[in-house]
Parts: C-alpha cells; sequence; structure tokens
C-alpha cells in the first residue's frame, strides 16, 4: 500500500471550558444508580456538556481537575438535574 493512500487520523481538539481529566467512573456509576438507563445517562450528560461548553455555569462548585463530564455527572448524582417527566398522553 502506498503512503498516498494511508489517511492520517487525528483526534478532534476539545473546545471544553473544563479540559480537566476523563470521566471518572465512579461518577458514572453513582450516577447510573440514579438514571438507570444507560442511554438516558449518556443523553443527559452529552446534552449537559454542550450547555457547559456553550458557555453555561455549573450548578456545583468545580475543581480545576473535572472535566466537562465529571461536573455533568455530579450535577445527576447532587440532584441539580433532573430527567423530565414525560408530557401526558392526549386523550382520544
Amino acid at each position: 500500500m502506498s503512503e498516498e493512500n494511508i489517511v492520517p487520523f487525528e483526534q478532534p481538539k476539545s473546545h471544553s471550558r473544563f479540559p480537566g481529566t476523563p470521566m471518572k467512573s465512579d461518577l458514572v456509576e453513582k450516577a447510573s444508580e440514579i438514571i438507570s438507563d444507560p442511554l438516558v445517562l449518556i443523553n443527559m450528560v452529552s446534552k449537559r456538556v454542550r450547555q457547559l461548553n456553550s458557555g453555561r455555569s455549573p450548578l456545583i462548585p468545580t475543581r480545576p481537575s473535572m472535566g466537562a463530564a465529571d461536573i455533568a455527572l455530579t450535577e445527576i448524582i447532587e440532584g441539580k438535574i433532573k430527567l423530565a417527566d414525560p408530557a401526558p398522553a392526549a386523550e382520544a
């Protein structure tokens, strides 16, 4: 295979205001006790990380070592953000 056919893989640069370390597994475990569905937990954390990175303020005191995902997980653990109740279905 010639070098012309090799595409270099580059990690996208993080644009986070909270560049801490990667997510801590103990926070994931604690948050998963509150939000038991992993897909829902992932979606909640992702949405909150986007909010934090776009300028929203954390709802908890933070440390420089905390990344945006750690902040989101801690907010879930401390009950600062919750899953909204689904709207009741309209009766036909």
